[in-house]
């Protein structure tokens, strides 16, 4: 019988590097398997295959930490604009729960059940409302045996709060993670107000993930911590952030860009901006360091590569690469071989061989959060007049 794995908050109090995979709705979309806008997850049953090849792949590239794929499988969300799926949201769970456990059982990986933000909290629904819809997903998680919990992806600090209260309730380890940046959620609270609330409201793991840059979620969670330790309170710290360079992001961050979600490429991240976030973010006492939207594989290795002294070894995934382009030395062309080093692709600027393109952008600011009508939940899909609408307030904008 295999000696049972450590668990999260045991290899967090000894210090150990935890690694995170990567973004699967974004990765899953551009594969043909996940549709935008919605960002549903019901691949997880209708194409196993495709789920569980991901898993897979972040896995090899260094992660131990196989996060189910549940984003946005709430039965609101499931129901929410038009989005008619055959699965339920428990089904959808169930499925995702048993492929992030296959994958995980091959590694020294653990399984992380993770609920987000719900369409209900921002129609206004109650507390007793949200909390009823989060602890459906719960049930599987807990009837799955994950290892631990996340919730993850909230823009408002009072919905990840109630999020935390329900998932602590299991007796798991809970890891709260919000989208925002150092301006705070969109209330304005701060990060390190944030952080505080969490803690006290029972989560052992703090930080951010999505909507913004590694550099920018870093100093993010850089906050919280500040804010915690001068509450005299004790967490861990994670961060998740997104694989797209955005220090053009207004305080909502990247949905705001007006290359959301079809013109991201240009603002891709390489393998050696992650090295320099690992590093950032290790160094800063971040010991949870993942990615989300726009992670693939090769960012998650190029972090775990980075990270592999403290670790104590490299990624299988890294046996053909060779860290910082080893394998160039056996390429054709000298002047290629003579790029196989570090001090050449840490300094490199990139060109993205676009010469029109701007640098920047101007986000879309509409000013719309919780309680305003466009938010409201509608089951039918959106009109011709009401896309119509909105065509004309962009205008304006």
């Amino acid at each position: 019988m295999a000696p049972a794995k450590k668990g999260i908050l045991e290899r967090l109090d000894a210090g150990e590097v935890v690694i995170g995979d990567g973004g699967f709705v974004f990765a899953l979309e551009k594969r043909g398997y996940v549709k935008a806008g919605p960002w549903t997850p019901e691949a997880a049953a209708e194409h196993p295959e495709a789920v569980r090849q991901l898993h897979r792949e972040f896995l090899r590239a260094g992660a131990n930490v196989m996060q189910t794929f549940t984003f946005y499988a709430s039965d609101d969300k499931l129901e929410n604009r038009g989005n008619k799926v055959t699965y339920t949201g428990a089904q959808i769970n169930e499925a995702a729960c048993d492929l992030a456990r296959e994958v995980a059982n091959e590694g020294d990986a653990l399984v992380a059940g993770g609920v987000c933000q719900t369409p209900s909290y921002l129609s206004c629904k109650s507390e007793t409302e949200v909390k009823a819809i989060l602890k459906k997903q719960l049930d599987v998680f807990v009837k799955k045996n994950v290892d631990f919990l996340i919730a993850e992806y909230f823009e408002h600090v009072e919905e990840a709060v109630w999020a935390v209260e329900v998932l602590k309730a299991t007796g798991k380890p809970v890891a709260a993670s919000m989208c925002i940046g150092p301006e705070g959620d969109m209330h304005g609270v701060s990060p390190a107000e944030c952080a505080v609330r969490l803690v006290k409201a029972g989560a052992q793991i703090v930080g951010v993930n999505c909507h913004f840059d590694p550099m920018t979620c870093v100093q993010a969670v850089k906050m919280m911590k500040e804010g915690v330790e001068k509450a005299g309170l004790k967490a861990h710290y994670m961060v998740q952030p997104l694989a797209y360079h955005t220090p053009d992001c207004n305080c909502q961050g990247f949905i705001d860009l007006p290359e959301f979600p079809f013109g991201l490429e240009p603002r891709i991240l390489s393998r050696w901006d992650m090295h320099k976030y690992a590093r950032e973010a290790f160094n800063a006492g971040i010991h949870f360091i993942g990615g989300c939207c726009g992670f693939e594989p090769y960012h998650i290795r190029a972090v775990a590569e980075e990270l592999a002294p403290e670790r104590g070894f490299l990624p299988v995934a890294s046996e053909k690469h060779g860290n910082w382009g080893a394998g160039l030395e056996m390429h054709t062309k000298p002047w290629v071989r003579a790029r196989a080093r570090r001090d050449y692709w840490e300094n490199l600027k990139p060109a993205s061989g676009r010469p029109l393109c701007p640098s920047m952008s101007a986000p879309d600011s509409w000013g719309v959060t919780k309680g305003h009508n466009d938010l409201m939940q509608q089951k039918e899909a959106t009109s011709q007049d009401q896309l119509t609408q909105l065509f004309d307030r962009t205008k304006t904008h």
